[in-house]
C-alpha cells in the first residue's frame, strides 16, 4: 500500500520507533516548531498509552480517547442510545476532548486501567484520527513504541512515516520491521529515518549504511533537552538548541512534510 495517494489532502505524520529511542522527544520538538509556524492548524496526538508526549508538552486533558471508550461501553450496556445516535455521539465526543491552544490542538489516547482493552482503544483511536485529521492542515502522531499500532492499522491514514532510531542495531532493526509492516498496512506517501543521539554525521551515516531506510538526518545529545525533560518543563517553550535545530533541518527544511 506504500506509495499510494493518501486519503484526503491533509498530511498525517506518524513518529514511530523502538521504545527508548527518543521518538516522543522528536515529536515534542517537532510540536514546538509547528506551534511557532503560522502555516496552518495542527493536531498533535499522543497515541502512546504511556502518555509521554502529553507530559513533554505539559498537556493534561480532562478527558481522553479512553474516557470516550468507557462512555460508549456504558451507553451500550445501559441501552441508552441507538446505533445512529451512538455514531453521531462518538464524533461529537471526539471533538469535545481535543484541547485547543492557538494553532496547536492536542488529543490524548489516555491510559487504560483495565486489562485487555487495547484492541477497542486502538480501533477508536484510528477512527478518531481519520475523522479529526480532515479538520486540520497537519496531524502529528506520537505512536506507541514498536509495531503494534501499525500492525493493527491504527496508522492506516498516515501519509508521512517518520522512523526514529538511536545508534544501536537493535533499534534500527525495529525501524525496519515497522517499515515492513507499514508497506502492507499504511497508505504512506513518504518515509524517512532520523538517528537520535548520534555523535555526528559520520555516526548517523554509518548506521544508515546498514539499512535501506532513507536517512533524513541526525539529532545530537543536547543538555537543553535533558534539562527540560528532567524539570518537566513544556517543550513548547524550549529555546533554540542543537536538537531543535536538527529536527528543523531534518523534517521542515528538508521538505519532508510537503
Amino acid at each position: 500500500m506504500a506509495g499510494e495517494e493518501p486519503r484526503g489532502a491533509n498530511r498525517v505524520v506518524a513518529v514511530c520507533g523502538k521504545g527508548g529511542v527518543g521518538k516522543t522527544t522528536v515529536s515534542a520538538l517537532l510540536s514546538c516548531l509547528l506551534s511557532n509556524n503560522s502555516g496552518g492548524k495542527v493536531l498533535v496526538v499522543d497515541a502512546d498509552p504511556a502518555v509521554g508526549l502529553g507530559m513533554a508538552l505539559s498537556r493534561f486533558p480532562e478527558r481522553t480517547v479512553n474516557d470516550v471508550r468507557k462512555e460508549i461501553i456504558s451507553a451500550v450496556r445501559e441501552h441508552s442510545t441507538d446505533s445512529v445516535d451512538l455514531a453521531a455521539s462518538v464524533d461529537y465526543k471526539m471533538m469535545e476532548i481535543v484541547v485547543d491552544a492557538g494553532n496547536l490542538a492536542f488529543l490524548s489516547v489516555g491510559r487504560p486501567e483495565e486489562e485487555g482493552c487495547y484492541c477497542q482503544l486502538n480501533t477508536l483511536l484510528r477512527e478518531a484520527v481519520e475523522a479529526l485529521s480532515s479538520h486540520f492542515d497537519l496531524t502529528l502522531i506520537d505512536a506507541e513504541a514498536g509495531v503494534e499500532q501499525v500492525n493493527r492499522r491504527v496508522m492506516r491514514s498516515v501519509s508521512h512515516l517518520l522512523l526514529v532510531s538511536d545508534t544501536t542495531l537493535k533499534a534500527l532493526r525495529v525501524a525496519e520491521s515497522i517499515r515492513k509492516v507499514a508497506d502492507d498496512a499504511v497508505d504512506y506517501r513518504k518515509l524517512g529515518l532520523i538517528v537520535n543521539r548520534a555523535r555526528g554525521e559520520d555516526d548517523a551515516r554509518q548506521l544508515a549504511s546498514r539499512t535501506g531506510l532513507p536517512l533524513l538526518g541526525w539529532i545530537p545529545e543536547d543538555d537543553t533537552v535533558r534539562e527540560f525533560d528532567a524539570d518537566a518543563r513544556s517543550f513548547l517553550e524550549i529555546p533554540s538548541c542543537p536538537a531543535l535545530e536538527a529536527v528543523r533541518s531534518c523534517i521542515l527544511d528538508s521538505g519532508f512534510l510537503s
